[in-house]
């Protein structure tokens, strides 16, 4: 049940960061994809900075999406680095 938890908030972060970041999804797939990944980057970055999220739903899913957008963002940069 813990997957397929993960696999809604990946989809949703991922979702929600492709329209934050102007466009930059990758269908439901790849969204899904990159919500995951950005949710393990966005726990990352957030325990730099002394931020943790209570583990909730909403929680889950504003870490989620920055870490996705974080995760965009930095494939973005280095496609225009090329």
């Amino acid at each position: 049940m813990e997957l397929l938890g993960a696999l809604i908030v990946g989809g949703l972060a991922g979702f929600l960061a492709g329209l934050l970041m102007k466009g930059r999804g990758f269908g439901l797939a790849g969204n899904v994809l990159v919500g995951v990944v950005g949710g393990i980057l966005g726990r990352w970055a957030f325990g730099l900075l002394g931020l943790y999220s209570d583990g909730g739903f909403l929680g889950s899913l504003v870490t989620a999406t920055v870490g996705a957008g974080l995760l965009l963002a930095l494939a973005g940069w280095l496609s225009r680095k090329r």
